[in-house]
């Protein structure tokens, strides 16, 4: 008898044994089922949270780097008392990496407040309200749904114009019509000239929840001498590394820092975002799938209990078939199979669970049932029930047949 002989029998042999004792099974695969339905929503919200986090950095851009008076991440008190010693960053920066840095391919100086917006009756409060210069579509990636971005000539004079966010055209305008129209930012108007498209992603909508100002209106009409941050975006991402070195060297020739003397900025990149976050979310998703898994833990148990329940039942039946010549793999397989067929059972009853269950998870946080996910979870259930048969079915293959043949 070969192997494939020995798969296809213990398969009918188990599937008759599970169908012979209903109530058990469906009470040994309730377990099972609790214990996949909560590993498979603790990996659903993960796989969510991660898709939704590197949508999100995406629109940072791999080949932009981002100078700013303080690091995006303060390790200890002394540290954040020394960054606040340091000069603001300002528009003369920018300039002077506009003009003397080779590997840039735009510079754009960056200055943010909020603000309360109006349009006729509706109005959105703690609006973002970037003020930056045309070069700021090309760093920040943006993409348009209506209108154009604000030009070079806009931001030289300083007109009043505006790209407003998708939750801010939807809120202030619902099904209307936004470029062309005024809105009053801090009860001065502004012409709305584009609507960027919808960014959603990780953080809510952050980043669809702001307005897009020309600098030099920006500074006359909210804050004359902001703190400033640039984004420069690097003409080749091969030369990432190489554009982030002539970026420090330009500003620490203009603002005069003597060899040896530390720097008084930071330059940021998505990468120190991404290994932060792999580490953070790395250490969740440890300590979530193992507050889960024991439920699967104490399912697995039940599966245990049951098939030497099972054994202990049919122990004349084994010695029957040792007797007729059945090796001891194929005991071992065939109880192997049936423990494995209930947990495979209790995990697709548990993703049709888990499928609607995520749906409603994702109105309140990011949740996504991935084909990954749904995969691991079968795998999983298999898996459990082939360890947890393991034993009894270990027992089964080692009885002695003469033994077995006098149990009644």
């Amino acid at each position: 008898m070969n192997f494939f002989t020995e798969l296809r029998e213990g398969l009918a042999i188990s599937w008759g044994a599970i169908r012979a004792n209903k109530l058990r099974s469906v009470l040994t695969t309730l377990g099972i089922v609790i214990g996949v339905v909560t590993v498979t929503l603790m990996g659903t919200a993960i796989e969510g949270i991660n898709h939704a986090f590197m949508e999100s950095i995406s629109s940072f851009g791999t080949d932009v780097l981002f100078v700013e008076r303080n690091s995006w991440f303060i390790m200890s008190e002394k540290q954040w008392l020394d960054e606040q010693k340091r000069p603001r960053i300002t528009l003369a920066d920018a300039e002077a990496l506009e003009k003397q840095m080779h590997l840039a391919e735009a510079v754009a100086p960056v200055a943010q407040t909020s603000e309360s917006v109006k349009y006729a009756r509706r109005s959105a409060n703690d609006v973002a309200i970037l003020g930056t210069t045309e070069q700021y579509q090309f760093t920040g990636a943006l993409n348009l749904s209506d209108g154009r971005f604000i030009s070079q000539a806009e931001c030289d004079g300083g007109r009043p114009v505006c790209v407003i966010g998708y939750e801010v055209a939807t809120n202030l305008f619902q099904n209307g019509q936004p470029v062309g129209q005024d809105v009053f930012i801090a009860q001065r108007a502004f012409e709305v000239v584009g609507v960027l498209a919808k960014h959603g992603g990780f953080g809510g909508d952050g980043a669809d929840n702001q307005i897009i100002v020309p600098l030099a209106e920006f500074t006359y009409a909210f804050w004359q001498n902001p703190d400033y941050s640039i984004q420069v975006k690097v003409k080749n991402l091969g030369q990432l590394d190489d554009a982030q070195e002539e970026l420090r060297g330009v500003l620490r020739r203009f603002r005069r820092l003597a060899p040896g003397e530390p720097d008084n900025f930071s330059i940021g990149q998505q990468e120190q975002f991404l290994e932060l976050f792999h580490k953070v979310a790395g250490t969740i998703a440890a300590i979530g799938l193992f507050i889960t898994g024991l439920s699967l833990f104490v399912g697995g148990i039940g599966i245990m209990n049951i098939m030497f329940v099972s054994v202990a039942e049919r122990t004349r039946e084994i010695g029957v078939r040792k007797a007729i010549g059945a090796k001891r793999r194929t005991i071992l397989l065939q109880f192997l199979i049936e423990a494995a067929c209930i947990c495979l059972i209790g995990g697709v009853i548990a993703l049709l669970i888990a499928w609607p269950v995520t749906r409603l998870m994702n109105k309140m946080m990011p949740a996504e049932l991935s084909p990954t996910v749904i995969g691991l979870a079968l795998l999983v259930a298999v898996l459990t029930g082939v360890l947890s048969g393991f034993f009894p079915a270990w027992r089964a293959a080692r009885m002695n047949p003469v033994d077995a043949l006098r149990n009644e």
